[in-house]
């Protein structure tokens, strides 16, 4: 993984690899063994990686309507239940 940046923009990445970088960034910070500083960039870029991956999921998730037909024939769209 290249240096960690928390201004990088994130137009051209898709979910998954930002997801694939996010989990990179959380086992390098897990591992420790970079300095103070590195740390801190790896911490602000994975931080940024989440409000990305939270952004993409919430677009994602508000484009998953449920199509009800009442009883007198008219259409309807419900949100996606969040509960099981």
């Amino acid at each position: 993984m290249t240096e960690p940046s928390a201004e990088t923009k994130f137009e051209d990445i898709s979910f998954e690899d930002a997801l694939r970088q996010l989990d990179e960034v959380v086992k390098r910070l897990e591992a420790g063994q970079d300095k103070l500083d590195d740390a801190l960039a790896y911490y602000e870029r994975g931080m940024a990686l989440r409000q990305y991956c939270a952004v993409k999921l919430a677009a994602a998730q508000a484009r998953i309507d449920r199509i009800e037909i009442g009883a007198e024939g008219q259409i309807t769209l419900k949100p996606m239940s969040t509960t099981l």
